[in-house]
């Protein structure tokens, strides 16, 4: 399905704040602002002389809510973890339930902050490295749970992958790519992928990882094709974590203009709150990579684990320049 550009006189009336997007890229090309849909929906409503079946408003309904960018119109606040593990984020510390709770009450906050309307996610862990850069799979059995209870509850899920040993995109020592992996759950409509290079290694915790720019660009390709060859409507987005130069190699030559892959550039380091201002203006020097992501890490109690000391409010999140669409929690 090809998405349409908003009208012009839909950027009149709606457009977003300046301050939270980069110009100089592009950013969302080819999309519908909320108010378009708004509009288009009362235009089909107030047809002279007709009336839509129930089957032609259903198909309206699902049509045009394809073409909503989320990003445009939400922040995204997600809570990060392996529902296994106490010890590799918060999600992995309460239940389904008590997670949407928590997300709930957060989101209250960031509302009241920033002015937009937020999004609650699931982010999980679904490869996991190991030593010598294998790589621990998230059973279905775990995962599905979180998917399902997501569908019912308007809540995203982010399926992400530590790629490990492994190739970002191709076969390698006998198994499917980390991509190729995850992109079978993109079936379902609330599911968006990651990739996280800090772990793309064999010596975890001791050399860090990196993915390169043609990598990165190979990736949203095939993501994008790939929702073309099955029926995948809409946009999904892609998550690449960074904190450290070497992690993405040839930054600068990442694209960002795929039709239906929105491209997210997440800040992923610890520290004090100048510690990571200055890593996040190390990641926004990136303006090729317009859509930026920030992650906040909790004092778990964790012998030897990092966090965030203190952990910055969502007042400082929203003064970061430019302003992260998408703010996690670990």
């Amino acid at each position: 399905m090809l998405i349409l550009c908003a009208s012009a006189q839909a950027h009149a009336t709606f457009t977003p704040d300046v301050d939270i997007l980069n110009r100089n890229a592009p950013i969302f090309p080819h999309m519908l602002f909320t108010e378009t849909i708004t509009n288009s929906r009362r235009v089909e409503a107030s047809r002279p002389y007709w009336v839509n079946t129930r089957e032609e408003q259903t198909a309206i309904e699902r049509r045009t809510s394809y073409q909503i960018s989320m990003l445009l119109n939400y922040d995204i606040l997600a809570y990060y973890g392996h529902p296994g593990s106490r010890n590799m984020g918060i999600l992995g510390r309460h239940t389904i339930e008590e997670i949407d709770q928590m997300l709930t009450e957060l989101a209250k906050v960031y509302e009241a902050t920033g002015g937009k309307k937020i999004k609650k996610a699931f982010y999980l862990i679904y490869g996991t490295v190991w030593p010598e850069g294998e790589i621990g799979i998230m059973r279905d059995s775990m995962l599905m749970p979180y998917i399902e209870y997501g569908m019912k509850n308007d809540i995203l899920v982010f399926v992400d992958h530590q790629i490990g040993k492994y190739h970002p995109i191709e076969p390698a020592h006998g198994r499917q790519s980390a991509l190729h992996q995850i992109l079978p759950y993109l079936r379902y409509p609330n599911v968006h992928l990651a990739l996280d290079p800090e772990w793309r290694t064999t010596r975890p915790m001791q050399v860090l990882g990196q993915v390169t720019a043609d990598e990165l660009n190979r990736a949203q390709q095939i993501m994008e094709n790939y929702m073309i060859a099955n029926n995948i409507p809409g946009e999904r987005m892609l998550v690449i974590h960074q904190f450290n130069s070497i992690m993405v190699r040839n930054a600068s030559q990442v694209r960002t203009d795929f039709n239906r892959v929105r491209f997210i550039h997440c800040m992923d380091g610890i520290g004090d709150p100048e510690m990571k201002r200055g890593t996040y203006d190390f990641v926004a020097q990136f303006n090729n990579m317009p859509l930026k992501g920030f992650k906040l890490f909790y004092n778990l109690g964790i012998p030897g684990a990092g966090f965030d000391n203190p952990i910055m409010s969502p007042q400082d999140v929203y003064e970061l320049n430019p302003r992260p669409l998408i703010i996690m929690y670990q």
